[in-house]
């Protein structure tokens, strides 16, 4: 496990490292530098993931699973709200489903945390979900949608039982205000942040904004982003917005 400083989970859980670029969205992304990090530091799960390409890191598009890391959410035993696989993508092609069975196993055996587990891959999250993998309402499902033009992934895990699903608009990278959030329950927007972070407009949060009260989606907005996140902050509009979905949904097809 790890502490994070994500706004809207406690803690980190990577059965998995390693993932490759799917869209624009990726272009950034942080988990690139980090394990780039990780693997300068000599952390062996992190080797060869990643190569230099000009003045940044990207991925190589190698997947590595981690057997050795499966039983840490059965060590913790304060609850927590648990990001799952920070630094890949457990629906990535590359990932087996026996694995993401073992995965199931070790969230179901500890109801006592909150699993949060977001892809860019939710037409596979479907495919996978769609066999005898048993929906658990301590896990919650959620798709990454950067721009319009991977809007269709909200339809993609709208098919995908589950007690709660999300989005995360993160890094939102253009309007999305044709977006539909019906039988989606939480949507996160932020900011892309780093070196070569792209703009955010504030129209854009505020049509996610309206889109959620339309079908009564919890609203969180993490960040401005930019090459400084912390001075551009979290506020918009005069207030900070921290709204959770509620758990009392019925686990919905």
């Amino acid at each position: 496990m790890a502490e994070t400083s994500i706004e809207w989970t406690d803690a980190t859980w990577n059965p998995v490292a390693g993932c490759a670029v799917a869209t624009a969205g990726c272009t950034n992304c942080y988990a690139m530098r980090m394990a780039a990090r990780l693997e300068a530091m000599g952390v062996e799960k992190y080797e060869g993931l990643t190569r230099k390409s000009g003045k940044r890191y990207v991925w190589t598009g190698k997947v590595r699973v981690d057997h050795s890391s499966l039983d840490a959410p059965l060590k913790w035993r304060r609850s927590r709200k648990v990001f799952v696989n920070s630094m890949s993508d457990l629906f990535h092609p590359d990932v087996p489903a026996d694995f993401i069975r073992k995965v199931w196993d070790v969230m179901a055996a500890t109801p006592r945390h909150t699993y949060q587990i977001l892809t860019k891959r939710p037409e596979r999250m479907a495919e996978i979900l769609a066999g005898d993998f048993p929906v658990l309402p301590n896990v919650w499902l959620g798709t990454s949608v950067e721009d319009a033009n991977v809007i269709w992934r909200l339809d993609e895990l709208r098919k995908v039982p589950a007690a709660i699903r999300f989005v995360s608009f993160e890094p939102l990278i253009g309007s999305v205000s044709k977006a539909k959030l019906k039988n989606i329950h939480w949507a996160i927007v932020g900011g892309e942040s780093g070196p070569n972070a792209r703009p955010m407009e504030t129209l854009w949060v505020e049509e996610i904004e309206r889109l959620c009260r339309r079908q009564s989606t919890a609203f969180f907005f993490k960040q401005w982003g930019g090459k400084n996140k912390k001075a551009a902050g979290r506020v918009l509009n005069g207030r900070t917005w921290d709204e959770y979905p509620s758990t009392s949904y019925e686990i919905s097809a």
